[in-house]
């Protein structure tokens, strides 16, 4: 069975407490990523998503100046490489989450993204489900896009 290791992508960019919304905005967009890891050394201490930059940055209008700190996801869940690529997408389903930053000794050294799934061809079941539970509307009744 696959290990999280064998289809993580590595060397993954990341930004520090440091940075600003600005910055890792344009880092996002040079990268062509929807969410980067947060930083401190190299221990994970939140991501910040595209989706946080939009209901927690601009939304709330608040400048691109501002520490991405203040608008990241803080607790984020992750994953052993030594992991199974099925946990992975277990996972991934469980909380509903699209990427899964990956940890060696408490530090990060990758992130699994649903599209890592789908590309393997044993785990493309794994990743329908897990996007078939990530997508699912909280309140079917209305409408998400």
């Amino acid at each position: 069975m696959k290990k999280v290791r064998d289809i993580m992508t590595k060397n993954v960019e990341t930004c520090s407490l440091l940075d600003n919304v600005y910055e890792a905005a344009v880092k996002m967009k040079e990268l062509d990523v929807g969410a980067i890891p947060i930083v401190d050394g190299n221990h994970l201490v939140g991501i910040l998503t595209d989706r946080d930059i939009v209901l927690r940055g601009i939304a709330e209008k608040r400048p691109a100046s501002i520490k991405v700190s203040e608008i990241m996801t803080e607790g984020v869940i992750t994953i052993s490489e030594e992991e199974s690529v099925h946990t992975a997408a277990k996972i991934m389903a469980d909380h509903k989450i699209r990427r899964l930053p990956v940890l060696r000794n408490g530090e990060l050294v990758g992130i699994v993204a649903l599209g890592d799934l789908a590309k393997e061809e044993k785990t493309d079941y794994q990743a329908k489900m897990a996007l078939s539970e990530i997508s699912e509307p909280k309140n079917p009744d209305s409408f998400q896009a």
